[in-house]
């Protein structure tokens, strides 16, 4: 049904903190005085939070002050009263053993923040790869109205009059040194050209991804994903979402509101038009979970299977984050699958209507950065999910980053007991493997890792690189980087960690993979299989306290979001107790 604005004026939450003559009121009001701000700041004005991602340490999400600053100019020309808030910032760059094992922590804090705090409104301002998803699962889980403003992608690298995409070059470069092609003075040479601005990765890397996965579900404003972040419109952009949010408080505009099955129906086959990172899937998922619309696994393989993968932008084709924005961005995308009836078009925005009215006039200026469909890079892109006996809960592939050769594949398993196993066998010249095989990794789950870090797309054996092969098949319950590429089988579920069938896959087994079926089968009988697991136990260390003890005791598996069990549903915006 439509969206009804809620009427105004009306009390708003900030009230229950800065409204009234109490001495509560006072408490609250009094202190937040000793910054200068003038007593009529207080007299109901919607209060809006800037959730900042900002950290030296977070290098994406470096110029977010910066950002802000516009955030808030466009807060106060709406009649709101901005405050700026620094939450919690995972970096993919960084964090060790995995941004993504901090994702939850993460969301965790900016739901409290949020409730704990005399808020009516927020911006997440996100860049970095788990910025995104966990900031838009922290307001999901209190409801409270919220806009998405990223940060935007880097400008494009140049190496030598190519041009050179963050992530997916460290990738391409790492292995032509190994197989002999680049020297690794060359490679430290590369390095300066591969990151020379402010900003996200340049590709459709998960950090873009994600922007745009925050734009087609109607959390950002048209046009937010794709704006380079030293381009002057990302400021207006900024400042355009500061003045949007206060209305969205007035009309009391909630992510429930927006986040509706249409809108992730929507996302899903956005990611597969754009080539998106196989990230969205535990993204989406665990977003998904937090406003309790019920999708899974199979919604993403139906949906995306039929979607063309037109956006031709590394790692699956040619191009770089900037060209995508000259060329018009994501609302030609979403025009393009509205007109092929692959949109849900009434779904709500954070605009306040509904998503074909802000993309319908958008206009394609390069018809090679973002292709018709007859001439996609993938005719089915998407992303692929495969099941069979060696994943009973599904296992991820993306066709538009893989070789088509390998698609439907039988081979013979060289399988590495964890990532320790791989880093010390794979340089080995002896090592029995050639590029007829299957490489299979454990225990690099949500729980084996821990935080299923992305060393999925394991590197080639050097003496198959010299061969001249640049791709293999390869299985793991780890995730791969949203700038990388291959014939790559993830988050393979249940994962080896708690005994999934990939925890007892021998050397020397035959391994079955079959994209256009979306089968993956272990060539053992049944009886079989049921001995070795029967046989099974766990090599996994279990943590003996402290983060890394939540982390493995609450995380679910990767076929529903890897979010933690206590953390799905929302919680709402109300303070369980005030103790003043």
């Amino acid at each position: 049904m439509p969206f009804e604005p809620a009427e105004w004026p009306r009390k708003l939450r900030s009230q229950e903190w800065y409204g009234g003559t109490s001495r509560d009121n006072i408490y609250h009001r009094g202190w937040l005085k000793n910054q200068g701000y003038p007593h009529d700041l207080f007299d109901g004005r919607p209060v809006i939070g800037i959730l900042n991602t900002w950290s030296d340490l977070t290098p994406c999400n470096g110029h977010l002050r910066e950002l802000a600053e516009k955030v808030k100019a466009g807060i106060w020309e709406a009649g709101g009263f901005p405050l700026e808030v620094p939450v919690f910032s995972a970096s993919e760059n960084t964090f060790r053993p995995t941004a993504m094992m901090y994702r939850n922590l993460a969301a965790m804090a900016v739901e409290e923040t949020m409730r704990a705090q005399p808020i009516d409104g927020a911006v997440l301002l996100v860049g970095c790869d788990k910025t995104t998803p966990s900031l838009m699962m922290g307001a999901a889980s209190t409801d409270i109205p919220s806009i998405v403003v990223t940060g935007g992608p880097m400008l494009n690298g140049w190496f030598r009059g190519e041009r050179v995409g963050s992530g997916t070059a460290l990738w391409q470069m790492s292995e032509d040194i190994k197989a002999g092609k680049m020297t690794q003075e060359e490679f430290l040479e590369a390095e300066q050209a591969m990151s020379r601005s402010s900003g996200t990765c340049n590709t459709m890397g998960t950090a873009s991804t994600m922007a745009s996965m925050a734009e087609a579900l109607g959390m950002a404003l048209s046009g937010n994903a794709a704006i380079p972040a030293v381009d002057a419109r990302r400021r207006v952009m900024a400042q355009l979402s500061g003045r949007r949010i206060v209305q969205m408080v007035k009309d009391d505009l909630k992510p429930s509101n927006v986040l509706t099955k249409e809108a992730f129906e929507n996302a899903i086959r956005t990611n597969g038009a754009i080539g998106g990172s196989t990230n969205a899937v535990v993204h989406l998922l665990a977003l998904a979970g937090r406003v309790g619309v019920d999708v899974t696994l199979d919604d993403w393989d139906r949906l995306g299977r039929d979607v063309p993968t037109i956006v031709n932008l590394m790692p699956s084709g040619k191009y770089l984050m900037e060209e995508f924005f000259y060329a018009g961005g994501l609302p030609v995308v979403l025009k393009r699958l509205g007109e092929a009836g692959m949109l849900n078009k009434d779904a709500l925005t954070v605009s306040g209507g509904p998503v074909w009215d802000e993309v319908k006039d958008a206009v394609n200026w390069n018809e090679d950065v973002i292709r018709p469909a007859d001439k996609a890079l993938t005719a089915s892109g998407g992303i692929a999910v495969l099941r069979g006996n060696l994943a009973p809960d599904g296992a991820v592939l993306k066709p538009s980053a893989a070789s088509e050769h390998l698609m439907k594949h039988r081979g013979r398993a060289v399988v590495f007991e964890d990532i320790d196993d791989y880093k010390a066998r794979i340089g080995d010249d002896d090592l029995d493997i050639d590029e007829t095989c299957v490489m299979v990794q454990k225990n690099c789950g949500p729980k084996g890792y821990p935080g299923m870090s992305e060393v999925g797309n394991m590197g080639l054996p050097p003496k198959v690189l010299k061969k001249g092969i640049t791709d293999m098949v390869r299985i793991s319950d780890a995730r791969m980087s949203g700038t990388a590429y291959g014939t790559v089988v993830l988050h393979t579920a249940p994962e080896a960690a708690v005994g999934g069938p990939l925890a007892v896959v021998r050397s020397g087994d035959m391994i079955e993979l079959d994209v256009p079926a979306r089968r993956l089968h272990l060539d053992i009988s049944d009886e079989e299989l049921a001995q070795r697991l029967a046989a099974w136990s766990s090599s996994v260390d279990v943590p003996s306290g402290g983060y890394a003890k939540l982390f493995h005791d609450h995380v679910e598996g990767a076929d529903t979001g890897a979010d933690f069990d206590f953390l799905r549903g929302c919680r709402g915006s109300e303070v369980p107790r005030d103790s003043h």
